[in-house]
């Protein structure tokens, strides 16, 4: 046998190749369609880009393949597609030798890893959700990392929209929790959150580009004051230049986000909770992607930021109770409060404790529960991790009778004063004991915003009791099943919280249950709320090292994803066939 033979397929002889038109061969890991059209001879995977349809079936005419299935073209000399949502046929190398057709046993992209990176950039452009799935699989099979598809995705996203958006926010969400996820799972958290970044810049404005200041440098300080000052009178071209000052000038991680810490609690609770947290997801976003994107992803929430209403010009926190007059009376105290917490003033709580003080009925009480805290030394990250406790608390103890639009009114609550923990713990790190100083106001903040959603919890929904376990099922592969099977009807948000609340009373291993969380909540078609909760029940979660208090937080989450589900699941169907088609199969036979 010759060297041809050697490395190639035989698939006739030119002249039957001629006379037929086409001929299918079976080639290593896929069959091979090889073309006689126009004098030459053509191979191509066999199968359809789109769906998977058997190319042979199509027609060729003046060098365009189409499948009839969807009427995708493609050219036939190269493989590429005419229409974007289709995706490229892979070419195969052809041999004539003498009178002999010889083919490459695999069809294949030159440069694989540059192909799937510009067919994710389709993708988004167009928000093909087909495209995006395939694209991710094809990217991590190439060798991309999952680090460097959020880093495509988040770039995109600042480049063609202007602003932050909540694509950005499940994005990066997510980018947060994949290190705790299999590799299935793994790709349906890519295939999610890409596609709602995408989806969040169709039809936007693009960002336009602004510039940082020039000039000798300024202080850190100073650029604070001036950032504080620009988003209270909303300017944002001015507070944009001034925060890319900041990061020109070689501000660390913690400097920045104290900056911006100390600016977006200058409103109380800004838009709700949502200013705050899309600073955290940014800056978060940032540790996937590498803080040297800084100057295209911080600004982004400039916008949010300057825009943004406050509690302060809302008649809920001004009546029947000034709780603003409240806070401000707080931080007016704030200072003496630390300075007697760093002499060891006095006996302070623990943070489980503090959390169920801070649910008190009386806003006076909660304030002065935040300020014996301060006074006993409590560090302000462990008085961040009770808030975001008290607000889990509230999620697991929401009571169904409440409209269902009520459960954003606790979700709310619960993910700001998560992101505020998170900014707490990266600011600390900072040397600016004033900047620090403003930040803390996002805990009284927090803590208010916890009162006003008080009658969520009345009555308050019974927390799973272990001794009330009855008839659950035990293994841990049960019960995650038994999960799976309550997402798949309405009505069962407490039955869902019990399985997961036995889950870890019997100890089992939290990887597979957080596996299990993940699956069913990206399976669905979820709203942006079920995304960020999931991600920030995670992390508190973790912060508590499980217990039973990270135990009752993850209840809280469990409570709320069951109250969304099940949805029409229309993109988990496309995910899965990308899946498919990746794997070599046909969807037409599925």
């Amino acid at each position: 046998m010759d060297s041809v033979a050697e490395n190639l397929l035989c698939v006739a002889t030119l002249s039957e190749l001629k006379e037929k038109g086409r001929m299918v061969v079976r080639g290593g890991r896929q069959p091979i369609l090889v073309i006689h059209h126009q004098g030459q001879v053509y191979a191509l995977d066999n199968r359809c880009p789109h769906l998977g349809f058997p190319l042979d079936r199509g027609s060729v005419e003046d060098g365009i393949l189409t499948c009839h299935w969807h009427h995708a073209r493609f050219d036939v000399t190269s493989g590429c597609t005419f229409d974007l949502w289709a995706d490229d046929v892979p070419p195969g190398r052809v041999v004539v030798k003498g009178e002999e057709v010889w083919v490459a046993p695999e069809c294949g992209f030159a440069d694989p890893r540059a192909h799937w990176r510009r067919r994710l950039g389709d993708g988004m452009a167009h928000s093909i959700g087909l495209v995006i799935g395939k694209a991710v699989l094809g990217s991590l099979a190439a060798g991309a990392t999952q680090a460097e598809l959020v880093r495509e995705a988040a770039l995109f996203a600042a480049r063609n929209r202007d602003g932050w958006g909540s694509g950005q926010t499940i994005l990066a969400a997510l980018a947060q929790i994949l290190p705790k996820l299999p590799e299935e799972e793994a790709y349906l958290a890519l295939y999610q959150g890409i596609r709602r970044a995408a989806a969040d810049c169709e039809g936007e404005t693009p960002r336009r580009d602004r510039q940082a200041l020039g000039g000798d440098r300024v202080p850190l300080k100073t650029l604070e004051g001036w950032l504080r000052k620009w988003t209270a009178v909303r300017q944002r071209n001015a507070a944009e230049r001034t925060l890319l000052t900041a990061i020109e000038s070689g501000a660390g991680q913690a400097q920045l986000a104290g900056l911006l810490l100390a600016a977006v609690t200058d409103r109380h609770f800004a838009d709700g909770g949502h200013t705050l947290d899309f600073i955290n997801k940014a800056v978060e976003c940032l540790d996937v992607i590498g803080w040297q994107h800084a100057a295209a992803i911080l600004p982004t929430v400039v916008n949010d930021l300057v825009t943004a209403r406050g509690g302060e010009e809302s008649d809920s926190w001004r009546h029947p109770v000034d709780l603003i007059a409240l806070q401000e009376a707080a931080f007016e105290r704030l200072p003496a409060l630390l300075a007697e917490g760093r002499r060891g003033g006095r006996q302070g709580l623990a943070p489980a404790d503090l959390a169920e003080a801070l649910l008190a009925e009386e806003p006076a009480d909660v304030i002065a529960a935040l300020d014996d805290a301060f006074a006993a030394g409590l560090d302000p990250r462990d008085i961040g991790l009770a808030l975001s406790y008290a607000a889990a608390l509230r999620v697991a103890r929401f009571g169904t009778s409440n409209e269902f639009s009520d459960w954003d009114s606790a979700h709310h609550v619960f993910t700001y004063c998560n992101a505020l923990h998170q900014l707490l713990c990266r600011a600390h790190a900072a040397d600016n004991e004033a900047r620090r100083l403003l930040g803390l106001r996002g805990l009284y903040h927090g803590a208010m915003a916890l009162y006003l959603t008080r009658y969520l919890n009345m009555p308050p929904a019974r927390l799973p009791d272990p001794a009330k376990a009855g008839d659950l099922p035990e293994t841990a592969e049960e019960l995650c099943r038994e999960i799976l099977s309550a997402f798949d009807r309405q009505q069962q948000v407490n039955h869902s919280a019990s399985l997961v609340a036995r889950y870890l009373d019997l100890g089992h291993e939290p990887d597979a249950l957080i596996a299990c969380l993940g699956q069913a909540l990206l399976r669905e078609d979820a709203g942006f709320h079920s995304f960020q909760i999931l991600e920030a029940g995670l992390r508190q979660y973790e912060a508590w090292g499980g217990g039973q208090a990270g135990r009752n937080v993850l209840v809280g989450v469990t409570r709320f994803l069951a109250a969304h589900a099940p949805t029409e699941r229309a993109q988990y169907q496309t995910a899965r066939i990308a899946r498919r088609l990746q794997r070599g199969g046909q969807v037409q036979e599925a």
